[in-house]
């Protein structure tokens, strides 16, 4: 046998397991109790995933929310938040991962991801009773660029689809947001591609008294979005008299929320904060 068929030999005995963990990784993650389409542009459809709660006998509308994906407003899928909900909804809320127009598969720029995320948010506030959802308890979340489209649904008032129906108000009832892009100015991320309307879509600069009671989660290595973003944002939103808080992981890069014990010590900490406003159950 040659040094090539040797060396092809090792790498395929040694990425078996490397291949099986992914295997069973993907399989042990959550998966949404049912997928429904609230959107299509042209031959793109655009999915909602819906994480339900266990079957109860009370009939009481049920808190919701919405997560966005991360990704740059580049990439993403919104299985980033598959964990988050199915935890969610164990404990009474219909905890939904949407799907929204990105530019590696679609070729959009960040006003179609906002587009997206107050679509996402009006059709289920116009679907509340199909879906026992109260309409005025439903929150938004998201990580990065996610946490951007979230924050965005609540505090932007442009880049509305006109295939909305607008009497149908995409603002959530409250914010869950990860490390979010919620900066959009000189200073802060993705300047370079808003610059042109970086005052319209820039969450830090649309803040009025009201923005939903907002709890946010940021790493102090993070270096897409400096502590000092994260301080003028509650800064700003506690002068308006807005309820908020920021919780600053010590050492912590961006994207620290998702594995081990930053994602349950986060996870416990957004549940408690949905708690205390009535959105859980237990």
């Amino acid at each position: 046998m040659n040094r090539l068929a040797v060396l092809a030999v090792l790498v395929a005995t040694f990425a078996l397991p490397v291949n099986a963990q992914k295997k069973k990784a993907a399989k042990d993650k959550p998966q949404p109790d049912q997928t429904v389409v609230y959107k299509s542009v042209g031959e793109v459809d655009l999915e909602l995933h819906l994480f339900e709660p266990p079957k109860a006998s009370d009939p009481t509308p049920r808190a919701a929310i919405v997560f966005f994906f991360g990704g740059g407003w580049v990439g993403g899928s919104p299985s980033q938040f598959y964990g988050q909900s199915r935890a969610l909804a164990d404990r009474g809320m219909v905890a939904i991962c949407a799907q929204y127009r990105v530019k590696k598969q679609h070729g959009t720029s960040p006003k179609e991801c906002v587009a997206d995320g107050k679509s996402a948010i009006r059709w289920v506030r116009a679907h509340a009773d199909e879906l026992n959802i109260d309409p005025q308890r439903i929150a938004a979340g998201g990580g990065s660029a996610g946490g951007h489209v979230a924050a965005a649904t609540a505090t932007v008032d442009q880049f509305d689809d006109p295939a909305d129906d607008l009497a149908v108000s995409c603002r959530p009832n409250a914010l869950v947001l990860f490390n979010p892009v919620y900066d959009n100015g000189p200073q802060g991320y993705g300047y370079d591609r808003v610059s042109e309307f970086y005052e319209a879509i820039s969450p830090l600069h649309n803040l009025d008294a009201d923005v939903p009671p907002t709890i946010v989660f940021l790493g102090t290595k993070d270096k897409l979005i400096p502590v000092e973003t994260g301080e003028a944002f509650r800064d700003k939103l506690t002068e308006l008299g807005v309820r908020n808080e920021l919780h600053l992981y010590d050492g912590a890069p961006h994207g620290f929320f998702n594995s081990g014990d930053a994602y349950e010590d986060t996870l416990a900490k957004a549940s408690e904060f949905l708690g205390s406003l009535g959105y859980l159950e237990n």
